[in-house]
């Protein structure tokens, strides 16, 4: 006869913390990339920032006036700007695709440590984007110099530079996206927000020519993105420091609201 110390676990064979985050996000890693969006924002961001490398090499090398010895990273900090886009929308869709289908249900199933499986998804999806993200800006880089290379420079410090903050725009932005996914649970809301904050509002507020709205727009993450990668965003009061922090706080601010609906409200509201 089997009884019940039979069967218990014996002490140490409980799997640890840090051992379900590892299965659980691999687990999200396999998930990601078996859904044929996931291929098609990359194929897209893959397209808008090698292509608009391979655009700037080539006007570089056409013009009358060659701009000899300029850093070939210019075409990656400028082309970061719409491919940001591709990978907010990857990041978004990879946590609002489960609750359009329902599927949300089963995967909390499978791992209902909520705070552990919010932590492997922000982990994998923030951390995929960023990586694919920051590649494409080097190899942006480089196709720009391979279509001008007497004229165009590949200095290691301002690829560095260029890459990190690149980087770091992408891995804030889309923090933010999976933030707002998990809070609206829409694509299309989400998609509506990611895109007022981070392109629209930006650039609308400060045309009504109040002053008030012109602040709101300073504060907006959209605005620091654009002035980390450019240098330039109409706002006199921003800096890099305050950017960064803008960034920060609004990609933590989405994070931690996401985290409470996702370990609070049930999966299907």
């Amino acid at each position: 006869m089997t009884t019940r110390a039979d069967v218990a676990p014996s002490p140490g064979t409980t799997p640890t913390r840090a051992r379900v985050l590892a299965r659980t996000c691999r687990a999200e890693w396999t998930r990601l990339w078996t859904v044929r969006t996931t291929w098609w924002f990359a194929a897209a961001a893959a397209v808008a920032m090698v292509g608009l490398g391979l655009v700037a090499g080539s006007d570089a090398a056409g013009n009358p006036d060659p701009p000899y010895g300029e850093p070939a990273w210019v075409a990656p900090a400028i082309a970061s700007l719409p491919t940001q886009f591709a990978l907010l929308g990857l990041a978004l869709v990879a946590v609002t695709s489960e609750y359009a289908t329902s599927a949300i249900v089963p995967t909390l199933q499978w791992a209902p440590r909520r705070s552990t499986f919010f932590a492997a998804r922000v982990l994998v999806v923030v951390g995929t984007a960023t990586g694919l993200g920051a590649l494409l800006a080097v190899v942006s880089g480089i196709a720009a110099h391979a279509m001008a290379s007497d004229i165009l420079v590949l200095p290691v410090d301002d690829g560095l530079s260029v890459v990190g903050t690149s980087a770091f725009v992408f891995a804030a932005g889309c923090a933010l996206a999976v933030g707002l996914g998990l809070v609206l649970r829409s694509t299309a809301g989400a998609l509506v927000a990611v895109f007022l904050l981070i392109l629209l509002l930006p650039l609308l507020l400060p045309q009504f020519g109040y002053r008030w709205m012109t602040e709101v727009a300073e504060v907006l993450p959209g605005t620091s993105a654009v002035f980390l990668l450019t240098g330039e965003s109409g706002a006199e009061s921003i800096t890099e420091t305050s950017a960064v922090v803008t960034m920060l706080v609004w990609a933590a601010g989405a994070l931690t609201l996401g985290w409470l609906r996702l370990v609070r409200d049930d999966a299907d509201r």
